[in-house]
């Protein structure tokens, strides 16, 4: 027996409950549409932030979002086979540009 109590971070396994959620989606004519990401090792996985500013600094301002528990989002991805919730992921995909990259050490070609 252990006489000593040592606070622990929980197992990364250990689901602790994330509370209300700000969770991307489309917003087709039909109504909004939860956006589904990928893991880097591309599993699908529902994505929640804990506080709006959060989602914005990651996915942008122009991305809409909708409150729901986290209950509420795992019953509505569940029926997707996706079982894994990512809460206050960080972007790590380089940026999009908007025009044409060149590449410096990149061969000439003959026309």
């Amino acid at each position: 027996m252990c006489l000593f109590s040592y606070a622990e971070d929980p197992d990364p396994d250990e689901q602790a409950p994330a509370g209300l959620l700000f969770v991307p989606v489309r917003t087709p004519a039909a109504g909004p549409v939860l956006r589904v990401f990928r893991t880097p090792l591309g599993e699908r996985t529902a994505v929640g932030f804990s506080r709006r500013d959060l989602l914005t600094a990651t996915l942008g301002a122009g991305q809409p979002a909708i409150p729901l528990a986290e209950p509420a989002l795992r019953a509505l991805t569940e029926p997707l086979g996706i079982d894994r919730l990512v809460v206050d992921p960080v972007l790590t995909a380089p940026a999009v540009t908007t025009g044409p990259v060149y590449a410096a050490d990149a061969p000439a070609r003959a026309l």
